[in-house]
């Protein structure tokens, strides 16, 4: 007999935003659903009840995972026998594979369909996973459209439902754009290792284009203030006695500003994806520890890390990644996109190009939830 209850796991910031939108969907179709699961805020908000706080796990590179495997091993250990004993209909993964995939297996072996919602990126890393995950899992929804053929070969349910973030941004994008043509944004990231490895370049190449155009200002919305407070340490500690532009702050407003900046440079990562449905150019940088970037470099066999430029096939932001991403560099990339630069029209052609290819107007958060509760019995 179903349990009428549903668990989502998310282990970053994103995956918060996804698991809540869906959250919100499943409760739209099925109120009598109880949803738990590994979240945050956002999912708090939208009536999921946390058994596991996500904030500080969002935890990136090889070195960095092994100096916490301990408690991951123990979290897992510790959902697992609690799915054993509660028993929910399905469990959704979001993304997060480093730890979702040996929930799903676990899963898998006590009987629990598992539904991955945003696919592992095994198209970009270890392909050799793709029949694991496909023994594991009962359906695969996927945000980007070549994903799909990534598990032809598999037996598993595969679907693309359209990207999560253009359902998400709506609000944004509905409204009419009001740009101004000298405001710079800068989007180092939202972790320690990001924010000290790109904000201090990223200043100096700011410093670079301010010479040349003295009218050009800069915003970096941050997370929270957290994170602020960090930055601030970083750029007092790194950038001493350098001469640098004022450089504003803001917390959790960062999508408000894509709308208002004339370009920018990103960190890689979703902000990137939120950027191109906003329609931000920008410039994609980062910096790995060095270990972990010398892992990438072997594992990572594609022609970008941007996902604009692998959904459309074209340069749509450049890239400047590791020792590449020094301040001349990213200045003249930058320089590139901003009004009256060189690229400037084939980015904004290929964002709109590429919102249209990650499904412009789906109801996403539906498609999912219907997805969702068909594998739960429950539809």
């Amino acid at each position: 007999m179903p349990s009428n209850t549903i668990w989502i796991i998310s282990g970053e910031a994103s995956g918060d935003d996804y698991g809540a939108g869906l959250a919100r969907a499943i409760a739209k179709r099925r109120p009598d659903v109880t949803i738990r699961g590994m979240g945050s805020d956002k999912m708090r908000a939208a009536g999921v009840d946390i058994m596991v706080d996500s904030t500080d796990l969002g935890i990136v590179g090889i070195v960095e995972v092994f100096r916490h495997i301990r408690f991951f091993l123990n979290l897992l250990k510790d959902l697992t026998n609690r799915a054993a004993k509660e028993r929910p209909d399905a469990v959704v993964m979001i993304d997060y594979p480093g730890f979702n995939i040996r929930f799903a297996q676990r899963l898998h072996e006590i009987g629990i369909p598992v539904v991955y919602y945003i696919s592992p990126q095994v198209w970009a890393w270890k392909a050799g996973r793709i029949p694991k995950i496909a023994a594991c899992v009962n359906r695969m929804l996927c945000i980007f459209p070549f994903e799909p053929e990534v598990y032809a070969k598999t037996s598993m349910r595969t679907e693309f439902v359209g990207h999560p973030l253009l359902e998400t941004l709506a609000p944004y994008t509905s409204q009419p754009e009001d740009r101004d043509p000298n405001l710079v944004i800068l989007l180092p990231g939202s972790r320690r290792a990001e924010i000290t490895r790109l904000l201090p370049d990223f200043l100096r190449a700011a410093q670079i284009l301010k010479k040349q155009n003295p009218a050009l200002h800069f915003h970096a919305p941050m997370r929270n203030e957290q994170a602020i407070d960090m930055a601030k340490g970083i750029i007092a500690e790194q950038l001493a006695g350098e001469e640098v532009p004022e450089l504003e702050f803001s917390a959790g407003d960062a999508r408000e500003w894509l709308r208002k900046g004339t370009a920018g440079i990103a960190a890689s990562g979703t902000i990137t994806v939120e950027a191109t449905i906003l329609g931000l150019p920008v410039v994609v940088a980062y910096k790995l520890n060095w270990l972990t970037w010398q892992y990438a470099k072997c594992a990572v066999k594609l022609p970008s890390i941007t996902i604009a430029n692998l959904v459309t096939k074209e340069t749509v932001f450049e890239e400047r990644l590791q020792h590449d991403a020094n301040p001349q560099n990213l200045a003249s990339s930058l320089a590139d996109i901003l009004p009256g630069g060189k690229r400037r029209e084939q980015a904004i052609n290929g964002m709109r190009k590429c919102v249209r290819m990650l499904g412009e107007n789906w109801p996403v958060s539906d498609n999912v939830a219907k997805n969702v509760l068909e594998v739960a019995g429950l539809e």
